[in-house]
């Protein structure tokens, strides 16, 4: 079966009026759902002193479930090499890109997709994507990279390479504000197993942006998602009844709290509900990286987090089991 990709249908000539399956609805379109102005997420920078990391961490995990990452390590050189062989794979001729086609009914998760629905109520997201391991090793199937651009692997390999390092730095960070020794957090998601998903995010210019979503509000079932986007704005995040919208940092890493962080820690820290928004102008695209436990890893609350007025929120599971549940919007 051809899929619909949503790159092709914005393509069309003379594209104004946005097809029923992409309306969201009323009580879910942006037009209906103002964010609150004047209010900003927190930015933290890893060239902070330790003590002063652990605390501005901790509180941005608590209260928000998201931060903004500057002074991070990775070069500005090599994000702009990653939204460069990003943009050239979706820049490719269709059928190019439908070489890489995967197919989630299937269980073939990796590659190039559009997301489709379960059921005829339920609306498409106005966004394509191309979805692959990049961590560990052993879990990585180079056949399912994009073969062009012929930079596509080196870039990646490079920017995972950089990013475990963030990733162990902020794992640490968040085990020392739970009062936890460093290497707790990252020990409990896998340690050197922890996989990494790299999913780009490409939202082409949508006519009617105020009556759709690039992405629907949930929260990310991994442990962490660590995603820079490029300088066109559309995440909103969240908090106290209201979306916060979310400025372009350049260079920023865009850190969120997922699931199975805010289980691990029992509710201390929250994993962020955000939602991504559509342009009507112009293209938006971002780089997430989930960082996830391996499917059998047991994820419940630390034993060291528990007491008699704190008892645990959480079932404990395994990591599957948690993403079984989650895709099948099953309880927990």
């Amino acid at each position: 079966m051809q899929i619909e990709r949503v790159q092709a249908i914005a393509g069309t000539a003379n594209f104004k009026q946005l097809p029923e399956k992409f309306i969201r609805p009323a009580h879910e379109r942006p037009e209906n759902t103002k964010p609150l102005e004047g209010v900003s997420v927190p930015v933290i920078s890893l060239s902070e002193s330790h003590d002063i990391l652990v605390k501005e961490i901790y509180n941005a995990c608590s209260e928000w479930g998201f931060f903004l990452l500057k002074d991070h390590g990775i070069s500005p050189g090599l994000i702009e090499k990653l939204w460069k062989v990003g943009i050239e794979f979706f820049n490719q001729p269709q059928e190019e890109k439908e070489k890489y086609a995967n197919d989630p009914s299937t269980g073939k998760f990796e590659g190039y997709g559009t997301k489709m629905t379960k059921n005829l109520d339920e609306k498409v997201e106005w966004v394509d994507y191309f979805f692959h391991l990049m961590s560990p090793p052993t879990r990585v199937n180079h056949q399912i990279w994009p073969q062009n651009p012929s930079s596509y692997r080196e870039v990646t390999e490079e920017y995972n390479k950089e990013l475990l390092k963030v990733t162990e730095t902020v794992l640490e960070l968040l085990s020392e504000g739970l009062g936890l020794e460093g290497k707790v957090l990252k020990s409990w998601v896998g340690g050197d197993e922890i996989e990494l998903e790299m999913k780009i995010n490409m939202y082409p210019p949508c006519p009617q942006p105020e009556l759709a979503l690039g992405v629907e509000a949930h929260t990310d079932m991994s442990a962490l998602t660590l995603l820079v986007p490029n300088d066109v704005p559309g995440l909103q995040v969240w908090k106290d009844d209201y979306w916060i919208p979310v400025d372009y940092l350049p260079n920023a890493l865009f850190v969120h709290i997922g699931d199975q962080i805010e289980v691990l820690s029992n509710g201390k820290y929250k994993s962020v509900l955000h939602r991504s928004l559509v342009n009507k102008e112009r293209t938006r695209m971002s780089w997430a990286v989930f960082c996830a436990p391996p499917h059998d890893a047991m994820i419940g609350p630390l034993s060291e987090l528990l007491d008699e007025k704190n008892p645990a929120k959480y079932s404990t599971k395994t990591f599957a089991e948690f993403r079984h549940r989650k895709f099948n919007k099953l309880p927990q």
